[in-house]
């Protein structure tokens, strides 16, 4: 009953416009012949307010009801998001007003959505990889309290803790690092170096990598000087040229290249498919999980590779197919 009469006063207020409206009109025209009339300057002006004020208060007699439903259900779509529910979504319609804060409510609900999962599933990749470790840690010391245990099993027992131990304290770098880069808590120390002799003394340095594994490492280094960090340019070179060393078989080649401001670093190693390489610069995201684990990585060294990139300014791209090797491009312009 409450909403009829709400509805009736509002036509009684439309219908005293108009009549205002026609009133106004009649009293600023000139009536000419039967059937023609022409308005004063005056009676213009006055006549296009009044419409244009009874238009709008028909406006909002039809638009006022959608407004207080926009509203009721935004303030819904809020108090669900608040407590945690990013799966609520707005209906829209196209007439409405303000229909684009819906569209952004949305929009928010759908990107807070993908943060939340990205969130659940860092937390899961990290309690795996600290997992992993710990469960050998444990174990092979469980087997080493044996007293009778042979010396040489004894011995291989301890590289194990050894290895997993680094892995659990490469891991925590890789992490604090990324969290760092993230919230821009490492300042770029910019100078200018010769990139070159960064490149061919990165490669001398994993010489007992690459050299254990019989690989053929080569370059061609044409004289460069770029402005940029360099520990952490250091960085990146070291984390490609540790994957390449990893996944390039007994007697492979890597091949190392510095021209035209572009570093290409390529190897023949296994490759990667059509699946994984949009994947491959995500944290945690690992080509081959099996022999991953076995090389000891995390999946943290080619993000770390990107945002180091990313903040310099420089770019990155991939080359790849299964069974004939990679190749990474880096752009330093």
């Amino acid at each position: 009953m409450r909403k009829v009469l709400s509805s009736l006063s509002f036509l009684a207020v439309h219908a005293l416009t108009l009549f205002i409206t026609f009133k106004v009109i009649s009293r600023f025209v000139e009536v000419q012949g039967a059937f023609m009339f022409v308005l004063t300057g005056e009676a213009a002006i006055v006549v296009m307010f009044v419409v244009f004020a009874a238009l709008m208060n028909l406006l909002s007699f039809s638009s006022r009801h959608q407004i207080r439903d926009m509203h009721r259900n935004l303030t819904y779509a809020l108090n669900e998001i608040a407590n945690g529910n990013f799966n609520v979504f707005v209906e829209i319609d196209p007439h409405a007003p303000h229909k684009e804060i819906a569209e952004a409510m949305n929009e928010m609900a759908r990107k807070l959505g993908t943060l939340e999962s990205m969130r659940q599933d860092f937390i899961s990749n990290v309690s795996h990889e600290i997992q992993s470790p710990l469960t050998s840690i444990v174990g092979f010391a469980k087997l080493m309290k044996d007293n009778v245990l042979p010396e040489e099993r004894r011995r291989h027992y301890a590289e194990i803790i050894e290895t997993e131990s680094k892995r659990l304290s490469s891991l925590s770098d890789n992490l604090l690092k990324l969290s760092a880069l993230d919230n821009n808590k490492i300042p770029l120390a910019r100078t200018d170096f010769r990139l070159d002799k960064q490149l061919e003394q990165v490669a001398l340095t994993l010489e007992p990598q690459w050299g254990a594994k019989n690989i053929e490492m080569s370059a061609e280094l044409s004289r460069t000087i770029v402005s940029a960090d360099a520990d952490l340019l250091s960085q990146v070179w070291i984390n490609l040229l540790s994957n390449a060393i990893k996944f390039t078989p007994e007697g492979g080649a890597i091949m190392v290249t510095l021209k035209d401001r572009a570093v290409t670093i390529e190897d023949t190693g296994s490759g990667i498919s059509s699946d994984d390489k949009p994947h491959v610069f995500e944290r945690f995201y690992k080509v081959d999980k099996a022999r991953d684990r076995s090389l000891g990585g995390n999946g943290l060294g080619l993000s770390i590779v990107k945002k180091i990139l990313e903040l310099h300014g420089f770019s990155i791209a991939l080359e790849s197919e299964l069974g004939k090797g990679t190749k990474f491009t880096i752009g330093l312009s």
